[in-house]
């Protein structure tokens, strides 16, 4: 599923051809992706003015001048791309239609911005505007890790009292939104913390030390576009390039890139997820 810089890779490619632009037209395919459409949504949205791209966690934000914001989540398999640029930033003509192109706008600008998603695990809601951060995907959200409310203050307070594994705690969005599997892994090895060590445990300047390594590792990936491991793409069609910076994701069994250090990379499911870490740098 894509994580946060994915997200904001997307958001991003987004922003040039739908803030301050008019939807001519919303194409709505289907009743559902992983839930109900909500009702008249291509009405609703044909004719709105995008007035702000904005990303909430893993989720993208585009407030209308009807006062109505529209939520999208791409869940494990979707992708927003973009046609007929008049900008000449997306040189691809339309494309054929295709059998999971399950929302399409038409933006009065000639670009066309097509939802695909074969696994419909995706999802688009609209909500009043004001009201947003109270949707119940968004209210019980923690800090975005790449503002100013996640610092180390806050992250110690947030995090010293667990009892369990750090791995589990940063993966909570009630602590910090955003973070997933790939990047907490990530982040972790460059701060030498085993993802099982109970977090209580872990010395304060060591989680400190954390928040800037988390703020790196994600700054780092969304330069690179993302990671591209199955179905994720950038609005411009193209793949992410962070996978091949991985120090220890998808590594199992291949030598620890550490200068000196002969262990390989382990991997162990915790929660369901797998965690990939060194043995010897990780502690």
């Amino acid at each position: 599923m894509p994580e946060l810089p994915e997200v904001e890779t997307v958001r991003t490619g987004l922003a040039p051809v739908m803030e301050g632009e008019v939807i001519a037209q919303a194409h709505v395919n289907r009743p559902d992706l992983r839930w109900p459409f909500p009702e008249r949504m291509s009405e609703r949205l044909t004719g709105a003015r995008i007035e702000r791209l904005r990303r909430r966690s893993k989720y993208i934000l585009a407030d209308l001048d009807r006062g109505e914001t529209l939520l999208i989540h791409l869940g494990m398999s979707g992708r927003m791309t973009v046609s007929g640029d008049p900008l000449g930033q997306f040189v691809h003509d339309h494309p054929q239609a295709e059998k999971h192109d399950h929302v399409v706008f038409d933006m009065a600008s000639g670009a066309r911005i097509t939802f695909n998603d074969p696994r419909r695990f995706g999802a688009m809601d609209l909500m009043s505007t004001v009201e947003s951060e109270s949707h119940p995907l968004l209210a019980a959200l923690g800090p975005e890790p790449l503002g100013n409310a996640f610092n180390e203050d806050y992250f110690i307070a947030a995090v010293k009292p667990r009892r369990t594994p750090i791995k589990t705690a940063l993966l909570d969005q009630k602590l910090v939104a955003g973070l997933g599997n790939i990047y907490v892994c990530e982040a972790l090895f460059r701060a030498g913390i085993a993802p099982t060590r109970r977090a209580d445990r872990i010395a304060t300047p060591r989680l400190a030390a954390l928040v800037p390594i988390i703020r790196d590792v994600l700054a780092e990936a969304i330069a690179a576009g993302g990671s591209s491991l199955k179905d994720y793409r950038q609005a411009d069609g193209e793949l992410g390039y962070f996978q091949h910076n991985f120090d220890v994701y998808g590594r199992e069994g291949a030598p620890c890139r550490t200068p000196g250090c002969e262990a390989t990379i382990r991997r162990v499911v915790q929660s369901g997820r797998s965690s990939f870490y060194c043995p010897q740098c990780q502690r």
